[in-house]
């Protein structure tokens, strides 16, 4: 069964704008696709059912991610029947896409609570997929259809209509901003990311490359800052305090879950802002950490702007680089990029 809500996936597709797509026989394959996709960015995959082995290919997967990788969302695509809808959704599949609209299987996933991705080519067929509970549109195939301007002209009197387009979609910062420009709200690429070559010589680098780069012109299309937002303030006790008793009174006060890492404990709430309490620095002014969307790209632009940052420090799991000034009251600063 799925391992979260439909509105999560379904706002992660939102949020996110990009939806890789695959089919691969082999298992470990599948899974150094789906991980390279993630280390660029992406949090949502698609795996295609188009292969004699594909049920059981993405049974091994969908388990494997549910132990050892659960913030990645995987779906199934190339659906065409409420039967293989069922069976996949057994298997861990997160939502369904299909070329077709089958109102059978929106009836299974509406049961299930499952989103589910229709394939659609005429305002008609759109409509009568969101009557049964669609709610974003698998536009397909995208160009073929009208591409971006039967985009603009169906959202010109539908303006709700959440749009996907797969096929003619490039992984190219023109076609990505034609997309986007026009209004949809993701889109889905296939080999022109995850291409054959790469993978049968296992350069799974430059997929990873690739889709950071997708998401980049995802976000310029939609004019969004790199820069996500507060992601951690850091307290450094005095040394009239320990980091365990700051830890727990925050804790006990206001009911924080502490999770305990090498350097500091974290506390966090149910609405993801976090605490950072240093275990091995005391007397410091607090420091803070800036969530950004591409590590790389956010690093260049500070130097860009004049600034010198100290050497980052890197691991498959974040990335991290202080600024050598603090702000005007003396705080230090860093960009963090977590998985």
């Amino acid at each position: 069964m799925p391992k979260q809500l439909r509105m999560d996936t379904l706002n992660k597709i939102i949020d996110t704008g990009l939806v890789p797509v695959f089919y691969n026989p082999d298992v470990d394959t599948s899974m150094q696709i789906i991980q390279a996709c993630f280390e660029g960015g992406a949090k949502v995959v698609e795996f295609t059912n188009r292969g004699e082995r594909a049920y059981s290919v993405f049974s091994t997967v969908a388990e494997r991610l549910k132990a050892n990788s659960p913030q990645i969302t995987l779906g199934v695509g190339s659906i065409i029947d409420p039967y293989s809808a069922s069976l996949f959704i057994n298997a861990g599949a997160d939502f369904i896409v299909g070329p077709t609209f089958n109102p059978e299987i929106a009836r299974i996933c509406n049961r299930l609570k499952v989103p589910y991705c229709p394939g659609c080519g005429t305002a008609s067929e759109i409509s009568a997929a969101e009557e049964a509970g669609v709610e974003i549109v698998k536009l397909f195939p995208g160009d073929l259809v009208g591409g971006p301007d039967f985009v603009k002209a169906v959202l010109g009197p539908m303006p709700w209509v959440r749009f996907m387009p797969t096929g003619g979609v490039d992984a190219t910062a023109k076609s990505i901003k034609n997309w986007f420009n026009a209004g949809v709200t993701a889109v889905g690429i296939g080999s022109n990311l995850i291409r054959k070559d790469w993978v049968k010589q296992k350069e799974f680098n430059n997929i990873a490359e690739l889709t950071a780069n997708i998401l980049t012109w995802i976000r310029q299309a939609r004019a969004q800052s790199n820069y996500l937002g507060f992601e951690h303030l850091c307290l450094y006790p005095p040394d009239s305090q320990t980091a365990d008793a700051m830890s727990q009174w925050y804790q006990d006060v206001f009911n924080l879950r502490i999770s305990e890492e090498k350097t500091a404990y974290f506390l966090e709430g149910k609405q993801g802002s976090r605490l950072e309490i240093s275990r091995v620095e005391y007397n410091l002014a607090a420091h803070i950490a800036i969530n950004v969307a591409n590590f790389e790209e956010a690093y260049q632009d500070l130097i860009n702007k004049g600034f010198q940052l100290e050497e980052p420090l890197i691991s498959p799991a974040v990335k991290i680089a202080f600024l050598q000034e603090t702000d005007p009251a003396g705080h230090r600063v860093h960009i963090v990029w977590r998985k």
